[in-house]
C-alpha cells in the first residue's frame, strides 16, 4: 500500500514538473530533453529538476 502511494506521488509530481517545464521560456529541443530526462529518471530526476532545474532553467537553456 505504502508503495502504491509513493508511486502515485511520484507519478503527480513528475506531471507537474514536466508541466512547468513545457511553460518555460525555452527552446523546443531543450523542453522535450529536460522533460525526457525528468520522466525517465524517476525520483531522482524530479529531485534534479526541484533542486537545481527550477531557477536556473531559462539562464541554463535560451
Amino acid at each position: 500500500m505504502a508503495a502504491t502511494i509513493i508511486y502515485v506521488v511520484g507519478v503527480i509530481l513528475g506531471v507537474v514538473a514536466v508541466l512547468e517545464i513545457l511553460s518555460q521560456p525555452i527552446n523546443l529541443f531543450s523542453k522535450i530533453l529536460i522533460s525526457a530526462f525528468v520522466i525517465i529518471t524517476s525520483w531522482v530526476g524530479i529531485a534534479v529538476y526541484y533542486l537545481f532545474l527550477r531557477g536556473n532553467l531559462t539562464r541554463w537553456f535560451r
